[in-house]
């Protein structure tokens, strides 16, 4: 069983229904959050940020139940590979990769890391006016100060990666004539023949993932309604 495909024949099921809905609610959530936080909507950017936590919370889980293309095993790959698929970029076609490729798993555990940062680190920040995170008393004021430190800076960074994941879609789609946005709404890539049966697994189920990702939302927001009580 293998991860790669040679030429495209027929469709195939690549992106199971519950990844495709956590990418687009994701990237509403991070243009909700920009939004709030640069317009001083500090109250409901907090609540943005903890509903954030917990559909980081349903990924992080549905890494290991999903469909293979969306499991963390899928696309984790040691950094020879990585290495070896950036030096392909520029030069004589490399294999070509059913879901993530190793580079592009990397950068997907980037994105993950960096706003977990920003979700964690926001609960204990302060505007030092009028707007606490929820969790801001259980920690000194200058392990808060450091927090929020950490979480302006973690903001500038995020947007730079944003702007390189960006870039490289459009690199895929107007250099390597590969269109990866379109995978992300249909669901479908389109393989080499055999390929479907192969190298696609079904996940554990919409219902499941809609039980899930509820239960990730409420413990998240239950855990910190706990903690700052």
């Amino acid at each position: 069983m293998t991860n790669t495909i040679d030429r495209a024949a027929e469709p195939a099921e690549v992106w199971d229904l519950p990844t495709r809905l956590f990418h687009w609610a994701l990237v509403l959530l991070v243009c909700l959050l920009f939004y709030t936080g640069l317009q001083g909507k500090l109250d409901l950017h907090m609540k943005l940020g903890q509903a954030m936590l917990g559909l980081l919370l349903f990924r992080l889980i549905w890494g290991f139940i999903g469909n293979r293309q969306a499991r963390f095993a899928d696309f984790i790959a040691g950094p020879g590979a990585a290495i070896a698929y950036l030096r392909s970029l520029f030069g004589k076609p490399g294999r070509r990769y059913l879901g993530h490729n190793p580079l592009g798993g990397y950068a997907v555990l980037l994105m993950l890391a960096l706003l977990l940062l920003q979700a964690s680190t926001g609960l204990f920040t302060s505007d030092d006016i009028a707007t606490d995170g929820p969790l801001y008393a259980k920690v000194s004021g200058a392990v808060s100060a450091r927090l929020s430190t950490l979480h302006r800076w973690g903001f500038d960074f995020l947007l730079i990666v944003i702007g390189l994941h960006l870039a490289a879609n459009a690199f895929y789609l107007l250099v390597k004539r590969e269109n990866l946005i379109g995978p992300m709404l249909s669901g479908r890539k389109a393989v080499e023949a055999g390929h479907a049966a192969a190298d696609s697994t079904k996940s554990a189920g919409v219902m499941v993932a809609l039980l899930l990702f509820i239960g990730c939302e409420a413990a998240v927001f239950g855990a910190i309604y706990w903690l700052g009580g």
